[in-house]
């Protein structure tokens, strides 16, 4: 049986008293868990959901999420999760583009998806005291549907850094080896470890990455850095426990997956130089959902193109540079925005950074930095000029420095490039607007 779910229904049978999920004194074991889902599961058969139909969740980091998840797999659902702070109309277009039929929410969410539900034709079910003792009253559905390896399991709407977010379907198989590969081989959990849920369960890498973003000293723990999309169920790359760890790569291939860099045309990069990440693995989804040209734009003769530029030094491990549409060209020279924009994060009165390239005549593009200074804190442009000069090569600084209170982002907090405007629409702020110089 391929069912995602299957795994909370054996880790019952196998292991019922252990403690699977806890919030402040909320606790479940894996039996109380299971039993759960397997309510939530006959419920949504009740409401006349079928095998195949999907089933958004939009909640938050609540013991109720891990429930609903594995209550929709069981009955052979598919899950489309959504981050529950989406406005409705952003919640209207993933219903709608996900082809929900029914939605499962908070009550402290339950205004904008509700409101998104009623313009969608899809039913909502808000998490209140009356969903519960609905669930309660429901007979439970104690078997666990059968599913295809190939049958999509998740559909994780991608953040949309350049354009309209687009749902990556990821079968069954694709979460179930790469759960199993981040348990046996990076992160090796054992029965008595807990995993700490600190980045949205509605996020691609949710708790793997919380523990990778926490002060190492802090915690005593070590930190391992990796690399995922939402495409590739996430995880695709990462810093291997038993061997050298290197500061700033993200590791080698892991387990089931193939990487290599490629050029524009496709073809292999030479050795040293920087290329587009490509994937090929058991983790690669099945494809996007809309629009359908996504997937052959993305993945050719089974290589998924990441957009994600990097190098690989001689043991094999990956170096991420920066994304592929980022890429600014000035007089024939490659400048990638992301050394630039670290350099700027080393300067004391810098809170947030983006770098982009606007038009030029004579060079084709010019390099631009947006900066959003500290609280209380005072630099002109000429100064964080000056400061990035020093640093990297006379054809990699920022000629253009404009400052604003704030760079927009999008729904997981990445700094949206796409909505950032320089020259005569740029962006301004309290800090003195737009210096430009050469």
């Amino acid at each position: 049986m391929t069912n995602l779910a299957a795994a909370l229904a054996e880790s019952a049978g196998a292991h019922g008293d252990r403690i699977a999920a806890r919030q402040d004194d909320t606790v479940l074991t894996c039996t109380q868990l299971d039993g759960a889902a397997t309510r939530v599961a006959a419920l949504l058969r009740e409401k006349g959901a079928r095998p195949g139909d999907r089933v958004a969740l939009v909640m938050p980091n609540v013991t109720l999420f891990p429930v609903a998840y594995y209550g929709i797999l069981r009955a052979g659902y598919v899950v489309v999760p959504a981050n529950p702070l989406l406005k409705s109309r952003e919640v209207a277009h993933t219903l709608r583009d996900s082809g929900t039929r029914i939605a499962l929410t908070s009550p402290l969410f339950a205004a904008g998806v509700t409101k998104a539900a009623a313009e969608t034709g899809v039913e909502c079910l808000v998490t209140d005291a009356d969903f519960d003792t609905l669930v309660r009253a429901t007979e439970p559905l104690t078997e666990v549907a059968e599913r295809a390896d190939g049958d999509t399991a998740v559909i994780l709407c991608t953040t949309g850094t350049t354009g309209t977010p687009k749902g990556a379907e990821l079968t069954h198989r694709n979460l179930s080896t790469n759960a199993v590969t981040t348990a046996q081989t990076l992160i090796r959990i054992g029965p008595d470890d807990v995993l700490f849920g600190g980045l949205p369960l509605f996020h691609a890498f949710g708790q793997t990455c919380a523990l990778n973003a926490a002060v190492e000293r802090d915690f005593g723990v070590t930190v391992l850095e990796g690399y995922g999309l939402s495409e590739t169920s996430p995880v695709a790359v990462f810093n291997p426990p038993d061997r050298p760890r290197k500061a700033g790569s993200i590791g080698v291939p892991v387990r089931g997956v193939e990487a290599r860099l490629v050029a524009e045309d496709g073809t292999a990069v030479a050795s040293g130089d920087v290329g587009e990440i490509a994937i090929r693995g058991e983790n690669v989804m099945k494809g996007s959902r809309n629009p359908p040209e996504a997937t052959a734009e993305a993945v050719h003769d089974g290589w998924f193109h990441t957009g994600d530029l990097a190098r690989v030094d001689e043991d094999g491990y990956y170096f991420i540079v920066d994304r592929r549409k980022d890429l600014i060209i000035r007089g024939g020279y490659n400048v990638y925005p992301r050394e630039i924009e670290e350099v700027l994060y080393e300067h004391p009165a810098v809170a947030e950074a983006a770098v982009v390239g606007v038009p030029h005549d004579v060079h084709g593009e010019e390099i631009a930095a947006v900066v959003a200074l500290r609280d209380d804190a005072e630099a002109t442009a000429d100064e964080i000029r000056h400061f990035v000069r020093e640093r990297v090569a006379a054809y990699k600084y920022p000629r253009i420095v404009t400052f604003t209170d704030a760079l927009p982002k999008g729904a997981t907090g990445k700094i949206l490039k796409r909505e950032i405007v320089v020259g005569e629409r740029a962006v301004t702020g309290p800090h003195g607007g737009q210096e430009s110089g050469s």
